[in-house]
């Protein structure tokens, strides 16, 4: 069985709005969401011996914003960032995980 999908995505001030499918509601940071893009420019990628290569060290993205995003098939949201980052595809579990944390701990 399919999990949620998102029904609206919303650039609201410095947060991305997710609306699912079950009417559960995440308020994500922009500068977080870049942080945590899932795509090999950012995490790297690993050699046949596992060593991580290109990974990016930064863990914040300040002032960087969300300056559009669009649907990849019906598993993905591909965001595209104020930095030009838009190589990420955040699938929709990976995006309920980060709602989640970001909820869990909001400032």
């Amino acid at each position: 069985m399919a999990g949620p999908k998102p029904i609206d995505i919303q650039l609201i001030g410095e947060e991305v709005a997710i609306k699912w499918s079950d009417e559960r509601e995440d308020y994500i940071p922009m500068e977080r969401l870049r942080a945590w893009s899932p795509s090999a420019e950012n995490v790297g990628e690993p050699d046949i011996f596992g060593r991580i290569h290109g990974a990016d060290p930064r863990d914040a993205f300040p002032g960087v914003r969300v300056d559009g995003f669009e649907f990849v098939g019906t598993y993905a949201v591909r965001f595209i960032f104020s930095d030009r980052h838009q190589s990420g595809l955040y699938s929709y579990e990976y995006l309920r995980r980060l709602g989640e944390y970001a909820a869990e701990n909001a400032t």
